[in-house]
């Protein structure tokens, strides 16, 4: 026949058991709380990161197109810088003409 468990341990042994169980048990439901809440940091990182993201490409589409325009205007500004002394020579010649009467 077998003996009970209780003759297998004293009532102090018992009471420590019961004491050190009750402090895993704590232990793990307080881990239980640390890992919920970086899950949660995590998930708010994530959806933050996102949001940096999109605003990155939207930034990114902008400053492309002002890099485009902005080659437009040089393109312009040559053509200007080119053609002005020839418009300037020929308003001025046909001023004089004027002046001089012919």
């Amino acid at each position: 026949m077998t003996e009970p468990m209780t003759d297998l341990i004293t009532r102090d042994e018992f009471d420590q058991l019961t004491a050190r169980i009750g402090i895993l048990e704590r232990e793990v439901d307080g881990e239980k709380l640390v890992t919920r809440h970086v899950l949660a940091e995590a998930r708010r990182t994530s959806d933050r990161v996102a949001a940096l993201e999109a605003r990155l490409e939207r930034m990114e589409r902008k400053v492309d197109d002002i890099g485009r325009r902005l080659a437009e205007l040089d393109g312009k500004v040559t053509v200007l810088t080119t053609t002005l002394p020839g418009i300037v020579a020929d308003a001025l010649r046909a001023a004089l003409r004027d002046r001089d009467g012919r």
